[in-house]
């Protein structure tokens, strides 16, 4: 018995049968009610998504005797049953411009296009499949004839790089009409598989149809074709681990087991894992891109959206829960590194993938951990948990492995009862502990300012040199003062003082050379209460 595809069983006959490309079926379907279907169009997008089966569509609609109002095709007329099959029609043709995209083929179908369609109420439709394979020779034969087309003729041409039509035919652009197809959600393509499934009176679970839509790519006729695979797999019921090993599918459980290895710096148990992938005979390449992917969904989960709908309810609790076990700052780091290997090509042109396998992964388990500074500020005095400064929120501290031993705490805070001290210096701490009246930005560097009372019972507040001091004296100073004296419920004035660093403390924040380095210093400079943090923990600034 003659077997017919999937793929082909279930293309759709119409432009409400087309799945997510809605922006381009009902366009194309309305343009045909009114009697306002262009003379060429470009249809763009991935493999698999629907640009042929809508150029057949159009066609169909374009000569359907039974066509219905709206401008669906009927799908069952003579007409119809060719064109969708893709047997010979007098007027429709389909191009292969893989193997006709000499500059002799283009003027063969400039030619014929010429000729009239066989019946008065016919359009004749040329389907020029992989259209940026044409030469620029074979676009410049075509040109003219797009520009003052014949009439009752209809050209689509679909490509999946319309950049290299732009490259070597850019006019042709301006004379079509562009339409860009999506690729299809993974819930989209799970939909359209379970209504094949009924039709086809099978059935497969969420997690196996999961799989499938994940491997597709987007592609619904890749979906389909695979599909079609795992159904004549086994008789007894398909399930995540075989259809995975058939396609060469690694499981979510292996990246759950790295990202714990990764956690708790097991290095020997990272070698463990590459082991046992080689020895259940999975691709190490597919291992790397389903680990781009795993970071990308750790990465969301820990930026607070919630993981793909389409992860079952466990599945989703599991991967939130393990992203908390990593900083986002982290795992940027992480995927921005994964990222490296595949842009340099080098995962594709060695013979030995495990080695630089391994190398990534272990470099993951080295990686310093991210503080932020408002944490380091909070162990040196402010309030740990709560931003510091909205300027120096953007900034990380790169440190090692937590350290044995932690930095002083901070300065006395404002006693907890009612009673109004009487020192200006124990008004000025209550003051910065509450924090409300402080001037925008300003609230790390008046922590890190020597407070000092002066012999006059005001306070004098001693700075490094530098742009915050420059604010507070063109006038927010004033404005400091004022809440402060609010806050104390008497006036307690403040006078601002430059001091200057001796060359030793200047350079002692410059311990690696280049920008990392130097920026360091001047952080120091700017903010030093981060010194006793940078000396206790050995930091370096990272980006």
């Amino acid at each position: 018995m003659t077997h017919t595809a999937l793929a082909r069983r279930y293309r759709p006959r119409s432009f409400s049968e087309v799945v997510v490309q809605q922006h381009v079926s009902e366009t194309l379907r309305r343009a045909i009610h009114g009697d306002r279907v262009g003379h060429a169009y470009l249809f763009c997008g991935p493999r698999g998504v629907g640009k042929t089966t809508l150029a057949r569509v159009l066609a169909m609609a374009l000569n359907c005797a039974d066509r219905e109002e709206t401008g669906e095709p009927c799908g069952a007329c003579e007409n119809c049953l060719a064109i969708w099959n893709g047997a010979t029609a007098l007027d429709v043709v389909e191009i292969d411009a893989a193997s006709n995209r000499g500059v002799d083929d283009a003027r063969d179908l400039r030619e014929r296009a010429m000729y009239a369609p066989s019946d008065e109420g016919r359009t004749k439709v040329y389907i020029v499949d992989e259209a940026h394979m044409l030469t620029r020779e074979a676009w410049n034969a075509l040109l003219k004839i797009l520009e003052e087309p014949p009439p009752r003729v209809v050209f689509i041409f679909a490509t999946t790089e319309p950049q290299k039509i732009e490259q070597r035919a850019a006019p042709i652009l301006s004379r079509c009409q562009r339409f860009d197809f999506r690729r299809l959600g993974v819930a989209d393509i799970v939909a359209r598989l379970k209504e094949v499934l009924r039709a086809e009176s099978a059935e497969a679970p969420d997690d196996v149809l999961t799989l499938i839509a994940r491997k597709a790519d987007g592609g619904m006729r890749d979906a389909l074709s695979i599909l079609d695979q795992v159904l004549a797999l086994s008789d007894d019921g398909l399930t995540s681990e075989l259809v995975g090993h058939v396609l060469g599918v690694i499981g979510e459980e292996r990246y759950r087991t790295l990202f714990e290895l990764l956690s708790d710096r097991d290095r020997l148990g990272v070698f463990e894992l590459v082991q046992e992938l080689l020895d259940d005979g999975s691709d190490l390449i597919e291992f790397y891109f389903g680990l781009m992917e795993a970071l990308r969904l750790m990465l969301r989960a820990r930026l607070g959206a919630h993981v793909q709908a389409e992860r079952p309810g466990d599945s989703r609790a599991r991967w939130e829960a393990l992203a908390r076990r990593f900083e986002a700052a982290d795992l940027v780091r992480m995927l921005g590194m994964a990222a490296e290997v595949e842009l340099g090509g080098s995962l594709r042109r060695t013979a030995q993938p495990r080695v630089l396998i391994e190398l990534l992964l272990l470099r993951f388990t080295y990686l310093d951990r991210t503080l932020k500074l408002e944490e380091l500020f909070g162990a040196l005095g402010g309030k740990a948990g709560k931003r510091a400064d909205p300027d120096a929120s953007q900034s990380r501290v790169q440190a090692a492995p937590p350290p044995a031993r932690r930095p002083p705490v901070s300065p006395p805070r404002a006693p907890p009862s009612e009673d109004l001290p009487a020192d200006p210096l124990a008004y000025w701490r209550r003051f910065l502990a509450r924090g409300r009246g402080l001037p925008d930005g300003m609230r790390t560097v008046l922590h890190a300012a020597d407070a000092r009372v002066d012999g006059a019972g005001g306070l004098e507040l001693r700075m490094i040199p530098g742009p915050h001091l420059d604010r507070l004296n063109a006038g927010e100073g004033k404005a400091l003062e004022e809440a402060l004296g609010r806050a104390a419920g008497r006036p307690i004035p403040v006078r601002l003082r430059a001091i200057d660093l001796p060359a030793d403390v200047r350079q002692a924040g410059g311990a690696p050379s280049g920008s990392g380095g130097e920026r360091l210093g001047d952080l120091l400079e700017r903010e030093p209460g981060l010194r006793p943090a940078v000396e206790v923990l050995d930091l370096e600034l990272v980006d």
